[in-house]
C-alpha cells in the first residue's frame, strides 16, 4: 500500500460536454481527504486465490452459477451457445464463469497470476477487504487518488495520447466488434503495464472498473457531508475508473471525474476492486 497525504481538492466536471448528465459529475465540489493509505494496484489474481484458500470463500458468480463476459473474449464456435445479456449482444451469460474461470470452465488464470481479479461482485470485495483488515476507498478517495495532483482529464495530461503512447487499457477500433488492440491488450492486462503516478498507483484508469465503498448517483454536495437528500438507487454501489472496453463512441468514463454504478451483485469480465486503510 502507499501512503495518500491528506488534502483538498475539486471534485467533479465543470463541463457536461464529455460526460453523462445521470452521472453528476456536476455541479463541482470541494473536498477534504484525510490521510489513507491505498493499494498500489487492483487485487491481482494472486492476492484473491490466497484469499480463497484461506478462507473457502464462495463468490456470488461461483454460488449464482455464471457470470458475464464480453463476447470476443470467447471463442467465435462457441459464442451462439451463450445467452446475450439483454439488448447487449456484446455481453454472454456464461455458465460456470467466475474469477478462477474468466471466460467459463475451459478458461483458467495460471497465466495471469498478475492480472486484476474480475468477475468480483460489491460483496465478494467487502468479504476480501474484511479479511485483509482494510477497506474499500470512497469515491472521494478514488478520485483524489486519479487526479495525480493535477487538474486534467487523465492522470498524466489532458491527451489520451501523450508522447503518442498509450498510457492505459481501454478500447481502441470500432466498439465493440473490433478492437485494434494498439494499447496491446484486448482484455485485462497485467496491473503494472502502465507507468505509476504521483502516489505510486497504478493503473487508476482503464483496465478494470473498480468497486467504491459509497453507493451510486449521489450528488458531489451530499456525498461531501456524508448525508444523502436523494438517497442512492437500491442497492447499486459507485464504481469508478473505466475498463478495457470503454471507448469515446460508447462509454467514456475513464476520465479521472467519471462516475458509473453497478447493482452490488454484478459480476462481470471487467469489474474488481482495490483496497483502502485508514492512516
Amino acid at each position: 500500500m502507499k501512503r495518500i497525504p491528506s488534502g483538498t481538492f475539486v471534485m467533479g466536471n465543470t463541463s457536461l460536454e464529455n460526460g453523462f448528465f445521470e452521472d453528476a459529475e456536476t455541479p463541482v465540489q470541494l473536498m477534504t481527504v484525510a490521510c489513507f493509505d491505498m493499494d498500489e494496484t487492483s487485487v491481482t489474481n494472486k492476492c484473491f486465490q490466497t484469499f480463497i484458500n484461506e478462507t473457502g470463500y464462495q463468490t456470488d458468480a461461483e454460488r449464482f452459477g455464471n457470470s458475464s463476459v464480453f463476447y470476443l473474449l470467447i471463442p467465435e464456435v462457441n459464442r451462439k451457445d451463450y445467452q446475450s445479456v439483454g439488448k447487449m449482444f456484446w455481453w454472454l451469460t456464461v455458465p460456470g464463469a467466475s474469477w478462477k474461470h474468466p471466460e467459463g470452465p475451459t478458461s483458467d488464470i495460471k497465466e495471469r497470476m498478475d492480472h486484476p481479479v474480475v468477475h468480483v461482485s460489491y460483496d465478494d470485495a467487502i468479504a476480501y477487504c474484511k479479511w485483509a483488515n482494510k477497506r474499500l476507498p470512497t469515491e472521494v478517495e478514488w478520485e483524489y487518488v486519479a487526479r495525480n495532483k493535477q487538474d486534467a482529464l487523465y492522470p498524466w495530461g489532458e491527451e489520451l495520447l501523450k508522447g503518442n503512447q498509450h498510457h492505459c487499457n481501454i478500447w481502441q477500433g470500432n466498439f465493440p466488434f473490433e478492437n485494434t488492440q494498439e494499447d496491446g491488450f484486448l482484455g485485462t492486462a497485467p496491473v503494472k503495464s502502465f507507468e505509476v503516478n504521483q502516489y505510486g498507483i497504478y493503473q487508476m484508469i482503464g483496465n478494470i472498473w473498480e468497486w467504491c465503498a459509497n453507493p451510486s448517483k449521489i450528488p458531489l454536495s451530499e456525498l461531501a457531508t456524508g448525508q444523502s437528500k436523494t438517497g442512492p438507487i437500491k442497492d447499486e454501489f459507485a464504481i469508478r475508473g473505466g475498463s478495457f472496453l470503454c471507448h469515446q463512441s460508447y462509454c467514456k468514463r475513464y476520465r479521472v471525474f467519471s462516475r458509473n454504478g453497478s447493482y452490488r451483485e454484478n459480476t462481470t469480465s471487467n469489474m474488481g476492486f482495490r483496497c483502502a486503510k485508514d492512516c
